[in-house]
């Protein structure tokens, strides 16, 4: 994802000499080449994040349609109140760029893990969440993110993520979600974000050998968050199981609930799986970490069993 972010990045401020990247002391590796093609449009602000989001808050007031970059919880939760008070408040153009969402950067310990910004970045006023999941939707984030007015918040993985959509583009627009598989009224949907999407579709193919019917959803969009689209799957589904490498407070899981808990009885019933919100005392990779707390598509298949055997017992029932 982290690639194919600079790549759009590059071709955007081909384009658009508005553009500008300021990046927190990191990221040497890939936006080398990027500082050497435009080097009125980049910036070193140094390991000094609150600067970072103070000077794109400056640079977006003189026209500037800024990208601030930087590791997991760095660009976020260290200068939240300038993003806020700075960014937020006077509704600038300014995409705050992470790398490294959920577990990316596990080996490095919890200050890497970013397991909550989801839910924080998603409560500021005005700010536009978006959360890919694969190399094509971070690409197509990205020329959004550089078109979109008002603050957004980009949450990459780290890099090496599976392609899972097909093709050269997607229909993305703002807010909705993108059917992968299945049909709408499949009995089983399962909807995936912040980097879980790999997740949903492994889980799918278990599920297949089964003979369960399933759909398989992807929500690049956390804000604005397709309701209606949900609102779609929950009147023809009878189980929704939403899947993120997230808290599971604040995120997915939490937007979903609050959508079909305002809908008549006769609707699906919701499993969130996501990460647990207390501390996570392991270090390891990204898929070990997942495994700590259990993510994996085998959990998924599994609760969906498990919840499709009780949906089954009470209609026997009544």
């Amino acid at each position: 994802m982290r690639d194919a972010f600079v790549a759009e990045l590059t071709a955007l401020a081909e384009r658009d000499p508005a553009v500008m990247l300021i990046t927190g002391d990191l990221g040497f590796g890939v936006l080398t080449d990027f500082a050497k093609r435009f080097p009125d449009q980049y910036l070193n602000a140094g390991v000094a994040e609150q600067n970072m989001a103070g000077l794109a808050a400056g640079l977006a007031l003189e026209g500037r349609r800024v990208f601030t970059y930087s590791i997991a919880n760095f660009p976020t939760l260290r200068c939240l109140e300038q993003i806020r008070n700075d960014v937020c408040y006077h509704a600038l153009p300014v995409t705050v760029v992470s790398v490294g969402g959920g577990f990316a950067y596990g080996p490095l310990g919890f200050s890497h893990h970013a397991t909550e910004d989801v839910a924080i970045m998603g409560a500021l006023p005005g700010m536009r969440v978006m959360a890919p999941s694969d190399p094509l939707e971070a690409r197509e984030c990205t020329r959004f993110a550089g078109s979109a007015s008002g603050p957004t918040y980009l949450r990459l993985g780290r890099n090496g993520e599976r392609a899972i959509h097909g093709g050269v583009g997607l229909p993305l627009a703002d807010g909705r979600m993108l059917r992968l598989s299945g049909a709408i009224d499949a009995p089983v949907a399962l909807i995936a974000s912040c980097g879980a999407l790999d997740l949903a579709v492994d889980a799918a193919q278990l599920l297949s050998v089964d003979g369960r019917k399933v759909s398989v959803w992807s929500s690049p969009f956390i804000e604005p968050f397709d309701r209606e689209t949900l609102r779609s799957i929950a009147a023809r589904t009878e189980l929704i199981v939403t899947v993120e490498e997230h808290s599971e407070a604040g995120g997915l899981a939490s937007r979903c609930a609050g959508v079909i808990s305002a809908m008549p009885a006769r609707s699906a019933r919701h499993i969130g799986i996501g990460i647990p919100r207390e501390p996570h005392h392991h270090v390891g990779d990204q898929s070990y970490m997942r495994r700590s707390v259990g993510l994996t598509a085998e959990r998924v298949r599994a609760l969906v069993c498990e919840a499709r055997l009780e949906l089954t017992c009470r209609t026997e029932a009544s």
